[in-house]
């Protein structure tokens, strides 16, 4: 049994394997035939691919000697015309012939145009001559009309010349009657209200000499006013030119005064410093020989400072110097206020001006009526409208007066801020925000910073000795001169750990170090103060001036 079924599952398998070969050869077959017949068809299609190209080229051979023969003939046909035969250049005779053809149409009808215009034309000069003539005779006629040769002529003049004396007669006959008829009217009219009349004419004479009398006396009173007027304009000419050259003097005085104390201040400034330098010179034993009659001339140079900067301040305390400057901010608040309201006031008053100048052409033209009381009324407006004028001129001097103070507070303020520039201002200072150097605030923050310092350097000034500062300050500048005469080659070298020792104690000393003022820092501290007085005494002498 298993021999039997293992025969019959081959048998299936190889009849399958022979029928798949059979069918790959009959496959194999089948591609071999359509290829070759793919390929008897490619070699017939090459072939009639080369026939018609031959066919092809034969004919465009042909086509080019047919197009050559036509293009021989037309070249010979238009030989001696170049624009013609460029026209016809590439064409067949067939196209040549019928473009030609189209031309000569053309022409024919332009012929053909051309001699209807030109019928058309000799039929309207003829018809112009015979005008022509017509008008010549008719011309010829009145010529002779107008020199009067004709019998036409001649009568017809006479018959114009009796028309025209008729006419004459009868308009002057007409007015002469519309004359005559309205003076009858006229004299009826006048006989019924010529008493009511005649009265009426006597009131109204009566009434214009009174008021020519009025007019009159205004007239002298307006004389009189406009005199007034005139000596007290020229009376406060006179007085607003003394006024100014007063001023004048007294800032001449003012600038002469601090061109004094400015070299005098120079003059102590120059002498201290010489004394230095005398001084830095001497020995050590010349030193100590005239160091009591040195500290006598420093005390004295020092005192002669102090009294020159109290006279040139006329303050002695440091706190009312302080209260001055505190006093400037509202002095600039106070100025600015006056100069809202002057703005506001010369507003104002050329919001009046032009009412009153509407007003003024209102009753211009407001009729013969009202003419009398219009003119006393259009007076007062004028005499209201100068002196309105004269106010708002005040007012404008005024605004002037403290546009130029407040110009002159800031450049002060901006002065000293350039004078405290050198020192910084307390740690608890806090910087406002960026502001325009041109604004009102700016000023406001830069005098609280100035105010700030000054507070700062009369705490640090408070509690020093000031000869022991004095010292100090001459032994530093002894060591540097020294130092600065020394040599390039001849330097001191810091040892380690005097530098190490210098880097730990940095934080114990930067305490003491701020504490001490040098005498440059002294002096412009003096400066300072100096010039702050100064534009104080100026900005007084200014307001009293004001006032």
């Amino acid at each position: 049994m298993p021999a039997t079924g293992k025969g019959t599952s081959n048998a299936p398998i190889t009849e399958q394997i022979s029928e798949v070969s059979r069918k790959i050869a009959l496959l194999d077959g089948d591609r071999k035939a359509y290829f070759e017949s793919s390929q008897w068809t490619i070699s017939q299609n090459r072939d009639t691919i080369s026939k018609l190209r031959k066919e092809n080229k034969m004919l465009h051979k042909g086509l080019a000697a047919s197009k050559a023969g036509d293009e021989r003939v037309i070249n010979t046909a238009f030989k001696e015309r170049n624009v013609e035969r460029a026209s016809l250049r590439g064409k067949s005779g067939k196209e040549a012939i019928l473009q030609m053809d189209q031309k000569v149409c053309e022409a024919k009808k332009r012929l053909n145009y051309e001699n209807a215009q030109t019928l058309k034309m000799e039929k309207k000069l003829a018809e112009l001559e015979t005008q022509y003539a017509q008008m010549r005779k008719d011309a010829s006629d009145a010529d002779a009309m107008d020199a009067g040769t004709s019998d036409e002529a001649m009568t017809l003049r006479s018959l114009e010349n009796r028309l025209d004396k008729a006419l004459l007669k009868l308009h002057e006959a007409e007015h002469i009657n519309r004359t005559y008829l309205a003076i009858r009217d006229q004299m009826v009219k006048d006989s019924l209200t010529f008493g009511n009349d005649l009265d009426v004419l006597e009131a109204e004479i009566d009434t214009q000499k009174e008021e020519v009398k009025r007019l009159q006396t205004m007239n002298r009173d307006a004389q009189i006013s406009r005199d007034v007027a005139k000596a007290e304009l020229s009376k406060h000419e006179e007085t607003v030119y003394r006024e100014k050259r007063e001023r004048e003097e007294a800032l001449a005085d003012l600038r002469k005064q601090a061109e004094e104390k400015k070299a005098h201040a120079e003059r102590v400034e120059r002498r201290l410093h010489r004394a230095s330098i005398q001084h830095d010179e001497l020995t050590t034993e010349q030193k100590q020989l005239i160091s009591g009659e040195e500290q006598e001339k420093k005390i004295g140079s020092y005192e002669e400072a102090f009294h020159a900067i109290k006279d040139a301040t006329g303050v002695s305390d440091l706190h009312e110097v302080v209260m001055r400057f505190e006093s400037q901010e509202e002095t600039t608040r106070h100025l600015e206020d006056l100069k809202e309201s002057g703005e506001k006031q010369v507003n104002r008053l050329k919001e009046d001006k032009a009412k009153l100048q509407r007003e003024f052409e209102e009753m211009k033209y407001s009729g013969e009526a009202r003419l009398s009381s219009g003119q006393r009324m259009l007076e007062d407006f004028q005499t209201h409208l100068k002196n309105e004028e004269d106010r708002r001129e005040a007012s404008q001097d005024k605004l002037d007066k403290s546009s130029k103070i407040l110009v002159n507070v800031k450049s002060g303020v901006e002065h000293l801020a350039d004078k405290l520039q050198h020192l910084k201002a307390s740690k608890g200072h806090v910087p406002q925000a960026q502001l325009s150097p041109t604004s009102d605030e700016f000023v406001l923050d830069l005098l609280s910073t100035c105010e700030e310092k000054l507070l700062k350097l009369m705490e640090d000034l408070d509690g020093h000795d000031v000869d022991d500062t004095l010292q100090q300050m001459e032994d530093e500048e002894f060591h540097v001169g020294i130092e600065g005469q020394m040599p390039q080659h001849n330097t001191r070298i810091k040892l380690a750990a005097v530098a190490r020792d210098t880097a730990y104690d940095d934080d114990d000393e930067s305490g003491d170090d701020e504490d001490i003022i040098t005498r440059s820092q002294l002096k412009k501290q003096a400066q300072t103060l100096v010039d702050s007085k100064t534009k104080k005494h100026k900005v007084r002498a200014r307001k009293k001036k004001g006032k």
